[in-house]
């Protein structure tokens, strides 16, 4: 849901916002609908985030939707979280003024969105779900099986995003934007979920942990009104590039850069 949400134009024709607080999943109904704290629009809850207050008065987000407490429930981007704080809406709800929303809870979701997005990469990795390095992505492209999606530092070079973009064009030919392209993590988060140094390419191949990831960065990008669909969120983007990044195939060459640490080999963390 975009845009700006309209004044409410007489509150008491709506239902009080205390009434949309809930316990969280698996303690109501069984696959009850949830209602948005701003749009007042029931839906399904995989497309919302949960808020609660905590001991100490400050509402923190529930991403798993679990946590103890009434929540309140808002649709799941940054637009709707900021009209609930302009409207003071937490507040309302809690029945108490003195509930602390951070000017920030925008940013707040985005970072454990992007967490949660780097913790299914790491659990994927381990799973074996996962290749990285460019010699090993562009093999993974190339077999029969293909890949679930491509992964690319977000400051990775435009040139390493061009030889991936052709590697997908001659597995895939015109079909070639209906592969996912992750870009929305940097090279330092990208090392961080996979355990080792200077990731700039993996790619995500057939398998449970591949959907799982997938998910979540539906979600992060949806959080931030971005496309979902690989379509719409398009393939080999150049976006912002850091030349200071060399591609990981390059710093094998005589006289590359080394960086400190575990390299990025394409063999999954700890299933050598």
């Amino acid at each position: 849901m975009t845009g700006e949400y309209a004044d409410v134009a007489d509150d008491a024709a709506e239902p009080e916002p205390s009434t949309l607080l809930d316990p969280g999943l698996g303690r109501g109904r069984r696959n009850a609908m949830r209602t948005c704290l701003v749009s007042r629009v029931s839906q399904n809850p995989d497309g919302m985030i949960r808020f609660v207050l905590s001991p100490d008065g400050e509402v923190v987000t529930d991403l798993k939707a679990k946590l103890p407490g009434r929540g309140a429930w808002l649709t799941a981007d940054r637009v709707t979280v900021e009209a609930a704080l302009k409207k003071r809406l937490f507040q309302r709800a809690f029945k108490t003024k003195d509930a602390a929303a951070p000017a920030d809870l925008g940013d707040r979701v985005a970072a454990i969105l992007r967490e949660d997005l780097r913790q299914s990469l790491s659990l994927a990795n381990k799973a074996g779900c996962l290749v990285a390095g460019f010699a090993k992505v562009e093999s993974a492209i190339g077999d029969k099986a293909g890949v679930a999606a491509v992964i690319q530092a977000s400051d990775g070079s435009a040139d390493g995003r061009r030889k991936i973009a052709a590697a997908l064009h001659r597995r895939h030919g015109d079909a070639i934007s209906r592969v996912p392209v992750i870009d929305d993590l940097s090279n330092e988060e990208l090392d961080m979920a996979l355990g080792r140094d200077h990731v700039i390419h993996a790619a995500l191949v057939a398998g449970v942990g591949s959907t799982g990831c997938l998910a979540r960065w539906r979600r992060l990008r949806s959080f931030e009104g971005k496309p979902t669909t690989a379509e719409g969120a398009g393939y080999a983007r150049t976006g912002q590039t850091a030349p200071t990044l060399q591609d990981d195939d390059e710093t094998d060459l005589p006289g590359a850069q080394q960086f400190a640490g575990s390299r990025d080999d394409g063999n999954p963390q700890g299933l050598d």
